[in-house]
């Protein structure tokens, strides 16, 4: 009897070892480009708020948000299109917009302000929604929502970035990065 119970303890656990890893991204390649995240230049999304400085024409500079659809709208020249644009880009798009009848030559700054938020699910002892600060890393993010709690896995974690349509399965690494608009979860440990 007692062999028959080690035994359905036994397939009981692999049962719930294969349910946690099928719901998980199991592809190892995508595991080592993610345990390796690297942070490109910063590419603008929905919720970020800019300033744009526009040189000799106070009345055209301001604080403005990209609204869902990744559009800002600007005196004069209406609504510009800043969705996945990086600061430069965004800057040359606003001087072209500025500069097609508009202004002689005009000289245009931009900077963001305040990073879309990130979001922490799961395993934490405060899941939710908190305002990303320049080179916060995973750990940084755990300790932002409290830490981890008693059933929490610290040996990975998931992270879906905002264009991503999966969850990526990442070793808990102290230096990994996070990115406005990624939402990580910590999920359970069984042992």
């Amino acid at each position: 009897m007692k062999r028959f119970v080690i035994g359905m303890v036994g397939l009981l656990m692999a049962g719930v070892s294969a349910c946690q890893s099928s719901t998980v991204s199991d592809a190892s390649s995508e595991l080592d480009t993610m345990a390796e995240r690297t942070v490109d230049e910063y590419r603008l999304g929905a919720s970020d708020q800019l300033r744009v400085t526009v040189f000799g024409e106070p009345e055209l500079s301001g604080e403005y948000v990209l609204d869902g659809t990744g559009t800002v709208s600007l005196p004069l020249v209406g609504d510009v299109q800043a969705l996945n644009l990086t600061v430069r880009e965004f800057q040359s798009a606003v001087e072209a917009r500025y500069a097609d009848g508009y202004l002689r030559e005009p000289r245009v700054n931009a900077e963001v302000l305040n990073y879309r938020p990130f979001y922490i699910l799961g395993e934490v002892r405060q899941p939710g929604e908190y305002p990303y600060t320049n080179g916060l890393t995973v750990l940084n993010a755990v300790a932002t929502a409290g830490g981890f709690t008693y059933r929490a896995n610290e040996s990975f974690i998931l992270i879906k970035g905002a264009e991503d349509s999966t969850e990526f399965r990442v070793k808990l690494d102290p230096s990994t990065p996070i990115l406005p608009g990624d939402t990580i979860r910590v999920v359970e440990r069984f042992f």
